[in-house]
């Protein structure tokens, strides 16, 4: 996995990881790559300095997070989905090959799918992720 540094046509500056560089190359190439803050596809790499992997001494000994900490920052990755994704429900896999193939216009969706409908898409070359819908809140 690679992190980049990027910037939309209207300036806003974001991070996205890619398998590699022509993965970014690719789905930017389709429109796939899609600014957080203003929904524009219009978006490059941004100049960044190289971070060699080093582990410090004090990060070497750290504790793994606590779990009301990995929930909360679970929370926040809910509501920027919500906030920022369309929810397609049970049509997540129907949309995302329509993404892909460049059928439907390219977007943030969440939703629903099965594990033979998420095998199929990953069988496809599709990318998408995976992750736990922790309930928005404890009230």
């Amino acid at each position: 996995m690679i992190l980049f540094k990027l910037k939309c046509g209207a300036g806003h500056e974001f991070d996205g990881w890619f398998r590699d560089g022509a993965t970014f190359e690719r789905q930017s190439a389709r429109g796939q790559v899609v600014c957080p803050e203003c929904g524009s596809n219009d978006v490059e790499k941004a100049p960044m300095a190289p971070r060699p992997l080093r582990v410090a001494a004090s990060e070497a000994t750290e504790q793994p997070p606590r779990p009301e900490d990995v929930r909360r920052a679970l929370q926040v990755l809910r509501r920027h989905v919500e906030t920022h994704c369309e929810d397609v429900g049970p049509r997540f896999a129907t949309e995302a090959r329509a993404i892909h193939r460049g059928t439907a216009k390219a977007r943030g969706i969440y939703g629903e799918a099965t594990m033979a409908e998420s095998r199929a898409l990953a069988d496809e070359g599709i990318e998408f992720r995976t992750i736990p819908w922790v309930p928005p809140s404890d009230a």
